[in-house]
C-alpha cells in the first residue's frame, strides 16, 4: 500500500513539473535578444541584403552607424529624445537628399521596453523632415531587442518592411503603422481664381 502511495505521489510530482515546464516555455517564448543582429556590422549586412533583393526599385542609399552622443541627430532621425536605452543605431538614407526615405535599425539595451520605445518613435518621428518632400508611410516593428523603422512613400516603405520581416523569418512583434496625409492646400494654390 505504501509503495502504491509513493508511486502515485511520484507520478503526480512528475506531472506537475511537466505542466509547469510547458507553461514556462509557452509564456517565455518571446525572444528577448536578437541573435541574428548583434552588431552594427550585422545590421549593415542585413540592410545590404534587403536592398539587393529590391535592386532597381530603390534610389541609391548610404548606410552608416550613428554616434549616439549626437543626440540632436538621433532625435531628428528617430524622434527619440534620449539615447539611454539604445546600444546601436544604423540608418540608411538616399544619397540624393530630395527623396523621402529613411530606414533605422535600433539595437536596444537589456530590459528596455521596446513597445514603449516603438510608440515613442511613432508619436514623435518627423515624417516631413526633408526639404519639399514627406514620407507617406511609416512602419515600426521589433524582433527581440532590435527595432526596425522605415518611412518612405507607400511602395518603398511596404517593400522594405516586407523584406525585413522575411529576413527575420517572420519572427517579429506587433507592427505599428502611420500614414502621413498632406493638409489640403488653400484655393489659391489649387488653381482657383482669386477674387
Amino acid at each position: 500500500m505504501k509503495d502504491k502511495k509513493n508511486l502515485l505521489v511520484g507520478v503526480i510530482l512528475v506531472g506537475v513539473i511537466v505542466v509547469l515546464g510547458g507553461l514556462a516555455l509557452v509564456f517565455n517564448n518571446k525572444p528577448k535578444t536578437n541573435e541574428t543582429l548583434k552588431s552594427a556590422g550585422d545590421m549593415k549586412r542585413m540592410l545590404k541584403t534587403i536592398y539587393k533583393n529590391l535592386e532597381g526599385t530603390l534610389p541609391e542609399l548610404t548606410t552608416e552607424e550613428i554616434d549616439l552622443k549626437e543626440t540632436e541627430l538621433v532625435e531628428s532621425l528617430t524622434g527619440l529624445k534620449s539615447t539611454d536605452d539604445i546600444n546601436t543605431l544604423v540608418v540608411s538614407e538616399p544619397v540624393m537628399g530630395s527623396q523621402a526615405l529613411e530606414v533605422a535599425v535600433i539595437k536596444t539595451k537589456e530590459n528596455t521596453d521596446n513597445e514603449a520605445m516603438m510608440q515613442n518613435i511613432k508619436d514623435n518621428v518627423d515624417m516631413s523632415r526633408w526639404i519639399c518632400v514627406s514620407a507617406e508611410k511609416l512602419y515600426i516593428v521589433n524582433s527581440g531587442d532590435v527595432i526596425f523603422m522605415v518611412m518612405a512613400d507607400s511602395d518603398w516603405a511596404k517593400s522594405i518592411y516586407d523584406e525585413f520581416v522575411k529576413y527575420m523569418d517572420n519572427k517579429v512583434g506587433e507592427t505599428l503603422e502611420k500614414g502621413e496625409t498632406l493638409e489640403e492646400l488653400p484655393d489659391e494654390y489649387n488653381g482657383a481664381v482669386a477674387e
